[in-house]
Parts: C-alpha cells; structure tokens; sequence
C-alpha cells in the first residue's frame, strides 16, 4: 500500500504562507489519519486554513512492477 499526500502550493492560503499552511495541514493529518482505515480507498480532501480545498490524500494499492 502506499499513501499519497498531494497539496496544491500555488492554492489557497498555502500559496500566500506555503511553510506555515503545509505545517498546519501536516500536523493536523499527522494526529488525524489514525480515524481511518489503513485500507486502499481511504482518503480526504485537505483544505487550507481558510478551509478551501488544497488537496487530498489517499491510500492506494501498491501496483506490481511489470515483468
């Protein structure tokens, strides 16, 4: 499996305070991904301080390297 954490940095409050907004929006899953199931298909939609959406994550299945 893999998780696969996207944010936007030209977007939202994250554009005008990048350091600042992925910090709080990497504390904030960091404490509340453990709410989730650790199964491909879990996921959410990341919004900034101003709750604008940003991003999203998500976990996926790990695909098979081909022969």
């Amino acid at each position: 499996m893999k998780f696969v954490l996207e944010v936007d940095l030209s977007a939202g409050a994250v554009a005008d305070a990048p350091l600042d907004e992925l910090g709080r929006i990497l504390r904030y899953w960091a404490g509340n991904v453990k709410h989730y199931p650790l199964e491909p298909g879990s996921g959410e939609t990341i919004s900034d301080s101003t709750y604008a959406p940003v991003g999203s994550w998500t976990i996926t299945a790990t695909e098979s390297p081909a022969p």
